[in-house]
């Protein structure tokens, strides 16, 4: 069973394990939602710790946790568009705010692959369509790693019929699995924003401030 990133508590601050290469900037505005489920293990490859992956996602924007409890009705209707059961009624949107505006949304999801989990941020724009998946954390083998291309065709996507892997979507050589676990959570994910967007419109209560300001000189390297 998928185990999805709405968790108690926000991804901790633990710093990579090992270092890898750089990788540049991104100049991206949104929000995260982090489902059931927690960080990924302290044994994962970590590319990214959950601080770096909101001032990557957020550069110079302010970044705040808001907790949002699902409706029975809610959560049905987004298991419904989503095309599998939502696995927690509570999720942890990250609003990100820059010059008195919503920059946008977006949200972690961890989950098992084929026996071992990985953790994906999932940026969405304004519109509610994909900015971006990037892969934060991923226990199993290399050779089951989606890469940066495959990840590239999410971008732009809105929750339809279309996202699947069997119409849009291309399948993950070698690595089917992984393709089926990551459209899963993007189909979660975009399904939970569906649902919770116009209430998110209003006042929700906050938590956990997050300002996502650049990194000082001594930030690690990261990943590809």
């Amino acid at each position: 069973m998928s185990r999805s990133a709405t968790s108690s508590d926000p991804p901790p601050t633990r710093r990579p394990s090992r270092r890898l290469a750089p990788r540049p900037w991104l100049a991206v505005g949104a929000s995260l939602w982090l489902a059931a489920g927690a960080w990924a293990p302290a044994a994962a490859k970590t590319f990214l710790t959950g601080d770096e992956a909101l001032r990557l996602a957020f550069p110079q924007c302010t970044v705040t946790r808001h907790t949002v409890f699902l409706t029975d009705d809610e959560r049905a209707r987004a298991g419904a568009l989503a095309g599998e059961e939502i696995p927690s009624a509570v999720v942890y949107p990250y609003v990100a705010a820059g010059d008195s505006s919503v920059a946008g949304t977006a949200y972690f999801d961890t989950h098992r692959v084929r026996t071992l989990p990985e953790t994906i941020l999932i940026v969405l724009a304004g519109d509610g369509s994909v900015r971006r998946v990037e892969v934060l954390a991923f226990e199993e083998p290399d050779s089951y790693l989606a890469r940066g291309p495959w990840l590239a065709q999410f971008e732009g996507r809105e929750l339809d019929d279309a996202l699947s892997l069997k119409r849009d979507i291309r399948p993950l050589s070698g690595a089917t699995l992984t393709a089926r676990a990551t459209l899963a959570a993007v189909r979660r994910v975009l399904a939970v924003h569906a649902v919770i967007r116009d209430r998110m419109a209003g006042p929700i209560p906050a938590r956990h401030p997050v300002p996502a300001q650049e990194p000082d000189a001594g930030r690690p390297e990261t990943s590809p």
